[in-house]
């Protein structure tokens, strides 16, 4: 008894207890993300296509065609109470979930069949999977390939006629996209910008014949410009619709497909394991380059990695400079007493305030009324459409600056109370002024600590959802708060956000079983991202660090 009652006094078992526990929360961390990457990495591999035969409850046989996405064992018994004809000896029986594609012919992606009712399953090489820029997957034979409606090739060289035209619509899409989205976005936006330059020399009273003369040439030469890229794009998507796809399904039938429509043509089962992994890669680099599409549960999320980088960038630029100048005060002007005791514990309170709660502040102040004012101030040609006066990156930004400011001062006056006294003192010993000693001394050794609490402050803003729905972020961004378009940065417009991508596809998604696969890959990408901006920041604190040790010592 009185070895453990010494055990106990010498303080091992509480170091054991604590390294177990350490141990099993790294362990939740690290099974969480590995959940996370196997479900949504997964979701990139290119999947097998299997073909079946499957007998409905009234007794008729079809073909099934599609991936097999889930599989799992149910009870017989729960299967018989739902009608489903089942042996009488069997207990478990495994029940199949196949997405079946072809979502505008049969209505529903997936396809729910129970392994008695299915026959042996096969992997015809000759399958293909057509990924559409609308309705999803198509799953089928390839039948015939046809220019302006004559086949040009069918049958087992349908396949190899296939490539040239499906790299020539690649092509084709891309530069139909790129007039679209940038040359004709630039062409309209300069004449926007045109239209509110005439309406302030309006309100100023400075429509001269000579100012509404140089409008209405640049309007003129901007709408020449507009009609040569008009007539292009007619070409192209005139060129672009020339060729399609017979496919063969399921059920017989042969549909035509568009190459306007398609975005790629795959053949799974004949494909080798290295050309399997060439394929994942494309489609991994592929989610994080592309636009979404199909309300955001198809393509990629690279505007929402934009939006997030860039909001949590903003947001650090802004809060830290607010951070140190409160924490300065705090720690080395004001005088220590009641009154800045009460501040700091009401920054201390202001950590734990919900975050929803910024939001609300964040509309009602900085986009109701400064967006306001700085319209009517300075947008004035622009007004009753708002330009700051609605939710923004800029308003996002200063609105998760507050939300993590506490953090930040905290932080930061941990950093300056670690700072020895005799340091201040040599400095003004010297003839440095108090200012001169923060500005050379004091802030640059407190810095790793500044930069402690930019982490801590990245790491929470990075992953808030709940304020921004209030002050900026949206399902689909129309472009980037980035472009070629003077002054280049917009800090007005509206973005799409990692977090608020995950809300979406998960919970607003019109076909959620399809968009799961996304929903961890898209959580998995946060981490990364939230990762890469800390390990930035965490490396530029131990290089501070280093620089300042021997001076602490």
């Amino acid at each position: 008894m009185s070895n453990i009652r010494t055990w106990f006094k010498s303080g091992t078992p509480w170091i054991w207890l604590n390294a177990a526990a350490v141990s099993m929360s790294l362990l939740m961390v690290f099974g969480l993300l590995g959940l996370i990457a196997v479900r949504g990495l997964g979701y990139f591999w290119p999947s097998d296509i299997v073909e079946t035969w499957y007998t409905e409850r009234d007794g008729t046989r079809g073909k099934l065609i599609g991936e097999i996405w889930e599989n799992e064992r149910v009870s017989a018994v729960q299967l018989k109470e739902n009608g489903v004809q089942l042996p009488p000896d069997l207990d478990f029986v495994t029940r199949y979930l196949i997405k079946v594609g072809n979502r505008d012919i049969y209505g529903s992606d997936f396809k729910v069949a129970v392994a008695v009712g299915l026959e042996e399953f096969t992997f015809p090489k000759e399958l293909i999977r057509v990924e559409r820029k609308e309705w999803g997957n198509f799953y089928g034979y390839l039948v015939a390939v046809k220019e302006d409606g004559k086949v040009i090739e069918s049958g087992e060289d349908a396949w190899i006629a296939l490539q040239p035209h499906l790299e020539k619509a690649q092509e084709l899409s891309a530069r139909i996209e790129d007039i679209e989205k940038g040359q004709i976005g630039s062409v309209n936006y300069r004449l926007e910008q045109l239209r509110l330059q005439q309406r302030r020399y309006e309100l100023d009273n400075e429509l001269t014949p000579e100012h509404l003369a140089e409008l209405d040439a640049a309007r003129a030469e901007l709408q020449q410009e507009y009609e040569v890229l008009r007539e292009e794009l007619a070409s192209l998507n005139r060129e672009l619709a020339r060729a399609s796809i017979v496919v063969k399904i399921q059920t017989g039938r042969e549909v035509e497909l568009p190459l306007a429509k398609v975005v790629d043509v795959t053949r799974p089962n004949a494909m080798g394991t290295m050309e399997k992994i060439g394929t994942y890669l494309a489609n991994i680099w592929h989610f994080v380059s592309e636009d979404p599409r199909e309300a955001n549960t198809e393509g990629g999320v690279f505007p929402a990695i934009f939006g997030t980088v860039m909001m949590v960038l903003i947001m650090a630029i802004l809060v830290t400079p607010l951070g140190v100048i409160a924490a300065v005060y705090l720690r080395e002007y004001a005088r220590q007493g009641p009154l800045t005791r009460l501040i700091r514990i009401a920054v201390n309170n202001l950590a734990g305030v919900p975050s929803i709660v910024y939001g609300v502040f964040g509309l009602g102040f900085f986009v109701y009324f400064l967006g306001g004012w700085i319209d009517e101030t300075f947008y004035e040609e622009a007004l009753p459409a708002p330009t700051y006066g609605t939710p923004g990156l800029m308003w996002a930004s200063l609105t998760l600056a507050i939300l993590t400011l506490p953090v930040v001062i905290v932080a930061t006056e941990e950093g300056l109370s670690r700072i020895p006294k005799s340091i201040r003192e040599g400095s003004l010993a010297l003839g440095a002024t108090k200012f001169e000693t923060l500005w050379r001394t004091v802030i640059p050794m407190a810095s790793p600590a500044i930069m402690t609490g930019m982490i801590l402050a990245i790491a929470r803003a990075a992953g808030e959802v709940a304020p921004l729905m209030l002050v900026g972020v949206v399902k689909l961004a129309p472009s980037l708060p980035v472009d070629g378009n003077s002054p280049f940065i917009h800090l007005d417009r509206k973005f799409m956000h990692l977090g608020f991508h995950i809300y979406d596809v998960g919970f607003q998604s019109p076909n959620v079983e399809a968009a799961r696969p996304l929903v961890y890959a898209t959580s998995l990408l946060l981490v990364l991202v939230i990762v890469a901006l800390n390990l930035v920041a965490i490396g530029v604190r131990n290089r501070l660090r280093e620089k300042y040790r021997a001076l602490e010592n």
